[in-house]
């Protein structure tokens, strides 16, 4: 063999093949970049289909009459319909636990009372954590609790309640165990001396029937569910248990007013989406809660209804969440409250 001949034997052959790869790796490569920016901006393509929004109670209840009035005006901003899921039970937990196994797209997500960050303290076994498997979203409202007794009830003050109960046992009812509403009626037994029995339930709603109907004898509840019995008569409220008086009550005293100093107890409400929500959804679902928070009408209904909308962004109520929650710690430990 001649040694050119040799040369151009020796010499690779240029593959057919290597051409194609290379064409389509810059092919895939120039989709997979035309791709990108569709995917990055989840919040952009958010929400695509209706939002549904669980609510851990019965319909009636002050949570859900907060819940919603947020979610009937987020709907008109948002781009698709929020609907209002109830599941009561367990003291918020059965619709809690709900959520927090929900896929993290924003489409599941939590509207709860202060009880969310209370649980954690009462009962030892829960099936999430109240603290890491959900994201803060925003604080809906702050909301005074009433002392309310039945109309048919002798009682008219605070010292009239606590001379029934030196008489004869009482039975309180409350929105659930650890309810902010069961844990003012620990804190008002424990201060009182009285015997006193708490009754829970599952919300606020069967509740204030019972209290109606005289098969408990009092409760504290708050405002938002408990303002239609007081505005038809059917309950009287004897006393708030903010450190001022509220304005949508202004004749009935604080019951630091009626011989308990320093007895300060309210409760608030807010959105929580599952652990792993992308930041940009869970500020967008933030934004429009906060814009539904400043409609006129949500303003004058939460205001009939004893309840001052927040709207905090997600930052806050995630510190909020935690500072909250040392507070109430401390009360179920003074109170010595077990789960019922």
């Amino acid at each position: 063999m001649h040694a050119n001949d040799f040369r151009r034997a020796a010499r690779p052959r240029r593959s057919r093949v290597a051409p194609r790869l290379r064409h389509l790796a810059a092919t895939a490569l120039t989709l997979g970049c035309a791709c990108l920016p569709l995917a990055a901006p989840a919040a952009d393509a958010f929400p695509s289909k209706p939002i549904t929004m669980v609510v851990p109670y019965p319909p009636g209840g002050p949570t859900d009459i907060v819940a919603r009035l947020v979610a009937a005006e987020m709907s008109k901003t948002i781009g698709q319909n929020i609907i209002v899921d109830n599941k009561p039970g367990a003291s918020g937990m059965i619709g809690a636990d709900l959520v927090a196994r929900a896929a993290p797209d924003g489409y599941t997500f939590l509207a709860n009372a202060s009880l969310h960050v209370i649980n954690p303290y009462i009962y030892a076994s829960m099936r999430y954590d109240a603290f890491k498997d959900f994201v803060p979203i925003t604080q809906l409202a702050d909301v005074p609790l009433v002392l309310v007794v039945p109309q048919a009830s002798p009682v008219r003050t605070v010292q009239d309640l606590v001379a029934q109960g030196k008489a004869q046992p009482l039975n309180f009812g409350s929105a659930g165990s650890a309810s902010a509403q069961q844990l003012a009626g620990e804190s008002f037994k424990v201060r009182s001396g009285l015997r006193m029995q708490h009754v829970p339930y599952k919300g606020s709603a069967p509740a204030l029937t019972d209290l109606v109907g005289g098969q408990i004898q009092l409760m504290f509840d708050s405002m938002p569910s408990a303002m239609p019995f007081i505005k038809s008569g059917k309950l009287r409220a004897v006393a708030v248990t903010t450190a001022r008086r509220v304005d949508e009550l202004p004749d009935v005293p604080t019951m630091a007013e009626s011989g308990f100093p320093g007895f300060d107890i309210s409760t608030w409400y807010g959105l929580w989406a599952p652990k792993g929500t992308p930041p940009a959804i869970v500020a967008k679902l933030s934004e429009h809660a906060a814009r539904a928070l400043k409609q006129p009408n949500v303003v004058t209904q939460y205001a009939g209804l004893g309840a001052k909308p927040v709207g905090s962004d997600p930052a806050t109520f995630a510190r909020f969440n935690v500072s909250e929650g040392e507070k109430w710690r401390d009360i179920v430990k003074a109170a010595q409250i077990v789960p019922q």
